[in-house]
């Protein structure tokens, strides 16, 4: 899903461990399937914007084991476009899938507090996810002390290039800020598209650049400071950052212009980048699901790409952490035993390894035994293990769909483009954010904030 932590002291190092699939301890094992009970057909939407390709392989990797087990439960998957604008319409008339995914905590958050999905503590006891789940990650799913959701995709985003026009070009890839903004300008001079970037299919793609700006421009501990509620999100720092995203899009960076930019479809931006037409991609780990459809020997175009840290203001590699989706109990379900039983299936470590192999799917926070990791391109090993060094020493930042509370996280989305308009200044967009976050960490919103 386009898209798509929490620790303190000695469970950092826990969730690097789990998190990232390196040399791991023997999982831990997970309770048996419920024993005799009755007979549930549950519901499970899959989300085929921009290709069923994931879907199809999640569904052949684990729904279709499953339902073979003869455990009385069969999961009917639907594949569904635009599947979480269906899931939210269907839950507000009352119905919806029993197994209700969401692109990022703060959605679920939304969900707990229509009182549109169930929570989970008791579940979460009877089946030791707290033990199997890096526990500070369950804390992201808690509402009014409750928790409601499960974490399941963890990634990050890293700049990608294509590697052939770099080559051809002479261009070397920029570890800084001001040489992304000067490579950037020399690919418009060749008569090419600096960034492949689009938000036709998914518009919470805007929080994406935000993010990234706000955490390599300004830089992580401007961030942690922010959101704590030591400095405000007006700072001059933040300033820079947004009137540095500003610029690239009025410079017409982001897929040639604007109207490109709202218009151009996943399919569309990968496309430009794997032809050449673009030089450079700012986007996720959930990229490399789809990688090898646009790249290589086989795809068409016979080139090859790369990745680089997101280029930040000192040059120090940063990677925001991020938890790209989650799944809850839809609370108008007849059968959330059977759907708790699903998800601890779904949610062992041997079937997150898996997903992981099979269908590139970014691993839960679960501890992954490494063994089981077969078939991972290399340079998904490689973001892998370097986010994992990044974290080990405090080189994280934060992704805005994991940390920010809801509707600051939806006014950051919808406002950037009133910036990008020209209908609202930075100072104003900052100042608005900052509002909306003060009240939001009033009521106790933010999530709980990795310490530094």
């Amino acid at each position: 899903m386009e898209k798509r932590i929490k620790s303190h002291g000695s469970n950092r190092r826990e969730f690097l461990l789990a998190a990232t699939a390196l040399p791991l301890a023997t999982a831990l094992a997970h309770p048996a399937l419920a024993s005799a009970q009755d007979k549930a057909n549950i519901a499970m939407w899959f989300d085929t914007t921009g290709g069923a390709e994931t879907a199809n392989c999640i569904i052949e990797t684990a729904v279709d084991p499953f339902n073979k087990q003869g455990n009385g439960i069969t999961v009917k998957a639907t594949r569904q476009a635009n599947g979480w604008e269906a899931t939210k319409t269907a839950l507000a008339g009352g119905g919806g899938p029993d197994i209700v995914g969401t692109p990022g905590p703060s959605f679920a958050v939304e969900l707990a507090k229509a009182g549109q999905i169930l929570p989970l503590d008791d579940l979460i006891t009877k089946f030791g996810w707290d033990k199997r789940y890096v526990p500070w990650t369950l804390e992201l799913g808690k509402v009014s002390g409750k928790i409601y959701s499960l974490p399941s995709e963890l990634e990050t985003l890293v700049l990608y290039y294509n590697k052939t026009v770099f080559e051809k070009n002479g261009w070397k890839a920029p570890k800084t800020i001001d040489e992304l903004m000067k490579l950037a300008q020399h690919v418009k001079d060749a008569g090419k598209i600096p960034f492949a970037a689009s938000n036709a299919e998914w518009r919470p793609a805007n929080e994406w650049f935000v993010g990234e700006m706000l955490n390599h421009v300004a830089g992580p501990d401007k961030v942690y400071q922010a959101l704590t509620g030591a400095i405000p999100w007006t700072d001059a720092s933040f300033k820079t950052a947004i009137d540095d995203l500003n610029e690239i899009q009025q410079k017409g960076w982001f897929m040639g212009g604007l109207d490109r930019y709202y218009t151009a479809t996943t399919d569309d931006r990968y496309t430009s980048l794997a032809s050449g037409d673009a030089a450079m991609m700012i986007e996720g780990t959930w990229f490399m699901s789809d990688a090898e459809t646009y790249f290589g020997k086989d795809a068409g175009f016979g080139t090859d790409w790369d990745w680089v840290p997101m280029p930040s203001t000192t040059g120090e590699a940063y990677f925001d952490v991020g938890i790209g989706s989650t799944y809850s109990i839809n609370k108008q379900s007849k059968s959330p035993d059977a759907v708790a039983t699903f998800l601890d299936y779904y949610f062992s470590p041997e079937m997150q390894a898996k997903l992981v192999s099979h269908c590139n799917l970014a691993p839960a926070p679960v501890n992954v035994p490494t063994g089981k990791l077969t078939d991972l391109d290399a340079r998904h090993v490689a973001i892998l293990d370097a986010f994992n060094k990044a974290l080990s020493s405090k080189g994280y930042g934060y992704t805005t769909w994991t940390f920010w509370p809801p509707k600051t996280e939806t006014y950051l989305i919808d406002n950037i483009e009133k910036v990008w308009a020209g209908d609202m200044t930075t100072d104003q967009y900052l100042q608005g954010m900052q509002d909306m976050f003060a009240q939001e960490a009033k009521a106790g919103l933010v999530p709980p904030i990795p310490p530094r």
